[in-house]
Parts: structure tokens; C-alpha cells; sequence
């Protein structure tokens, strides 16, 4: 039987994607680029790197032939790091059929050029014949993958294919809303990792609830007028792929950007901090390019700016939250 979707990328979020597609009765395959490590995952029914004792349904197969894999499914889910989703879509673009859909579910820009995933997917592809759909929103991959309440968005210029695959992914708790604001959902996954980062440093240096409410309030007013400056719908930015992702991935330390930023603040190095956590921190890897971003649409985004420098081994967390704080008076708006 066909699967109706094969998901690229076995890490964490990748796998919770593929185990509650799989739990919703849609046959499902999973494609990693390890041949021994996607066997070990089919051989166990888990990815016990990831996501150990969360077991596959049985509509979930592992595999690492992506021939098969793409020409087995309807449509395809990405969900890489974002500096693997161009080398990805590159592989894959040979292989695609006329109309088949691709989900991009990366949280990023991509390193060097601060462009978007729908950036990045179109130059992948030779031609403009499949649907390209962003899905975005608080989750936690532990929690999805348990089957816990969760609600996504997800985004496209092509209203049908949106309803479609949000039709896909709704139920058995889990909630997909489909939107029309690619640019938004992006800009709203990609930066909100770099304000976490933020949050733990001042979490990390003990400076309390007030600043914490305070960095994420300023947090969301920044992401929103680099939102609306790339041509973002500014009410994307109160919904789940706005605000809910930034409370989320800032305040509870299953969130790798936190506890990124907590470890700054004990002191670490940014790779030091990395290496501790032991996977990819998206928000270690965007900042740069969010600041890229926002510089090329003449956007002002001190937070960004800051913990830009941080990662950069510029300047101190302490030197970060102070030049912050000390910033001029001026209306909230701004």
C-alpha cells in the first residue's frame, strides 16, 4: 500500500511526526540517511536515540532508500535540520512525480543566505508543479510522540493542499490549522528559537519572572516587525506559530534553545553549550542569519543583535542583557 506521506529525517520531531501520522491509521515510512541506524529502527519498532520507549505503530515503517521512499508516497515531509533542507530537496527533486506535495517542517533560515524553506524549496525544484506546505507550531516531539494534545499550523499558497494535509495530521488530539501566511509561520519558527536562547541566558543569570515576562513580551514585538516587514500577516504572530511557539520553546527546558542559553549563562561556550546538548540548536545556527535578515529589510532587532554576539564569542551573556537593558526610552510600539 502506498503511504500517504514519508517523512525525511529521523531525529526527534521527524520521528514523532512519522509515529502519530502512523497512530492516525495512514501508512506511513520514515527516511533516514543511515542504512544501519534506519535498520536498528525498524528491527526495535523505536528510535531509541531519540525518542526511546515511545514504540512504532505498526503503519510506520523505517527505511533508508530514498528512491523508494519517495516514489512509495503521495507526498513528502521534510523535517531536517535547516542546513540539511536544501541538500535534501536537491536529492530528492530527481525523483519527485508531477503534483507530488512537499511539507517542510525545518524551524530555520538557511546558513548564509537567511533565505526562507519556501525559498529554498522553490530553487530546489525544476519545476513549480508541486504544492509546498510549511507546518509550524508548539511542539515538543516527546509529547507528540506520547500522543499529548498539540496544535499546529500549517501554511501554504495553496489553500487545497493546505486542508489537505492539515485534514491528514488532525485528530487523536492533535490539532492542524490550515493558513495562507507562508512568510509568517516561517518567520515565527525561525526566530522564536533565538529568543529562547535569550530567556535561558537571563533565566540562567537568576534575574527573575519580571525579566523573563518582560524578554518574551519584546521578544514577540520583534519577531512581529520582522514578520510584517518580509510581507507577514501581523495576527500569525498572536496564533501558534507566534506566540505559542516562543512561550513554549523560551519557558520549559525540554526546549535545546533554553537550555542553550542556561548554559551560556553557567559560563559555557557556545560550543561547549552544543556539545553538552548533543543535538542541533536551531536557534545557535539562525541567529546569524535572522540578524541577516533584519538587516537586509532595515529591520531593528536588538535581542537578535545581542544574542548574535553572544554566539559569535563577542560579548559576555552578562554584557548582552545589560547593553539590553540600558537600551533608550521608547514607546512600546517601537
Amino acid at each position: 500500500m502506498q503511504a500517504r506521506l514519508a517523512v525525511l529525517g529521523a531525529g526527534s520531531f521527524g520521528t514523532a511526526l512519522a509515529i502519530h501520522l502512523a497512530r492516525r491509521g495512514h501508512p506511513t515510512l520514515l527516511w533516514g540517511r543511515s542504512h544501519g541506524s534506519m535498520a536498528v529502527m525498524e528491527s526495535a519498532r523505536e528510535n531509541a536515540d531519540y525518542l526511546p520507549g515511545l514504540p512504532f505503530p505498526a503503519k510506520l515503517r523505517a527505511l533508508s532508500d530514498l528512491q523508494y521512499t519517495v516514489t512509495e508516497s503521495e507526498d513528502l515531509l521534510i523535517a531536517t535540520p535547516s542546513s540539511a533542507l536544501a541538500s535534501t530537496v536537491r536529492a530528492v527533486a530527481p525523483l519527485l512525480r508531477a503534483g507530488q506535495g512537499i511539507v517542510c517542517a525545518c524551524k530555520g533560515l538557511e546558513p548564509g543566505s537567511a533565505r526562507m524553506a519556501h525559498e529554498v524549496i522553490a530553487a530546489g525544484l525544476a519545476e513549480a508543479s508541486h504544492p509546498v506546505a510549511i507546518l509550524s507550531g508548539p511542539t515538543f516531539a516527546k509529547e507528540l510522540a506520547m500522543g499529548l494534545p498539540t496544535a499546529v499550523v500549517i501554511a501554504s499558497g495553496d489553500k487545497a493542499f493546505a486542508e489537505k494535509i492539515a485534514h491528514e495530521f488532525h485528530g487523536d488530539g492533535f490539532r492542524a490549522y490550515p493558513s495562507d501566511d507562508v512568510i509568517g509561520v516561517e518567520i515565527g519558527g525561525a526566530a522564536k528559537n533565538v529568543m529562547a536562547i535569550g530567556v535561558g541566558i537571563a533565566d540562567g543569570l537568576g534575574l527573575g519572572a519580571n525579566t523573563r515576562a518582560g524578554f518574551i513580551a519584546r521578544s514577540l514585538s520583534e519577531l512581529m516587525r520582522l514578520g510584517v516587514a518580509a510581507g507577514a500577516k501581523p495576527e500569525t504572530f498572536m496564533g501558534l506559530a507566534g506566540l505559542g511557539d516562543l512561550v513554549l520553546t523560551c519557558t520549559d527546558n525540554q526546549s535545546r534553545n533554553r537550555r542553550f542559553g542556561l548554559l551560556l549563562a553557567e559560563g559555557k561556550t557556545p560550543a561547549e553549550a552544543a556539545a553538552t546538548i548533543g543535538q542541533v540548536v536551531e536557534g545557535a545556527k539562525a541567529a546569524a542569519e535572522v540578524l541577516r535578515l533584519a538587516d537586509r529589510l532595515g529591520v531593528d532587532t536588538p535581542i537578535t543583535r545581542e544574542i548574535a554576539k553572544v554566539i559569535a564569542g563577542e560579548i559576555k551573556p552578562v554584557e548582552a542583557v545589560s547593553t539590553l537593558a540600558q537600551r533608550p526610552l521608547r514607546s512600546e510600539q517601537h
